[in-house]
């Protein structure tokens, strides 16, 4: 589907797109994978693979959402498979909560990146672009409809919230944004990547603690 044209010569500018363009008639996981393929409700498909959907139970208590796919998960079309995604899978292990039995996800579904000799480095997305992604984000709580949505990092908490929240004065609490009656926020596990020890050890010891206590809330 390509932009519509402004209306007229008037000055008036082009209606913002978004992710809501593409939203199949029916809600379930399969039919908004399909439907998300094909997005293009901003410009960051322009320089990505592939669109990177959610994955997991459909069932789920948990949603667990960050902030957009990796070059990893870019090349490979699931989410969290890269560093950062596996640091998530021992931190969700020594948490006591099985991967299997949680959906995670992103904010934002396309890989935002720029060039740095042979290496594709991460960039953060801007407020529009996680607007324009976050009904399809709506779209899989509404299908879920887990217990708790977990943010991981600042990005998620803003498209959890609608507006930009500091992670500082949210992390290890609950809340009740708009789009889940539950949230628990905390950082992203790239966040523990990117230090060195002995601070990523104890950032690490305290993000399976909030895991831990996210899922004391699904009992």
């Amino acid at each position: 589907m390509t932009p519509r044209p402004e209306a007229g010569s008037h000055g008036k500018k082009r209606p913002k797109r978004s992710a809501s363009e593409f939203m199949p008639v029916r809600l379930n996981l399969s039919a908004l994978r399909a439907a998300a393929a094909g997005c293009t409700g901003c410009d960051l498909y322009r320089n990505a693979t592939q669109t990177v959907f959610g994955e997991g139970r459909s069932d789920a208590t948990i949603v667990l959402v960050g902030e957009q796919p990796g070059d990893q998960e870019d090349r490979q079309g699931h989410p969290f498979v890269g560093p950062a995604g596996r640091l998530l899978g021992r931190a969700l292990a020594d948490a006591g909560i099985p991967r299997k039995a949680v959906y995670v996800t992103n904010a934002v579904k396309h890989f935002k990146w720029t060039p740095r000799g042979k290496r594709r480095l991460h960039q953060r997305p801007r407020e529009g672009e996680i607007d324009a992604c976050n009904p399809w984000l709506t779209a899989e709580l509404r299908v879920v409809k887990p217990q708790v949505l977990v943010c991981l990092g600042a990005t998620a908490a803003r498209a959890a919230f609608g507006h930009p929240v500091r992670l500082r004065d949210y992390r290890g609490k609950f809340a009740i944004p708009p789009l889940a009656s539950r949230t628990f926020v905390t950082i992203h596990p790239s966040a523990i990547l990117r230090l060195q020890n002995p601070a990523r050890a104890d950032q690490y010891a305290q993000f399976v603690a909030d895991l831990k206590r996210s899922v004391d809330k699904t009992t």
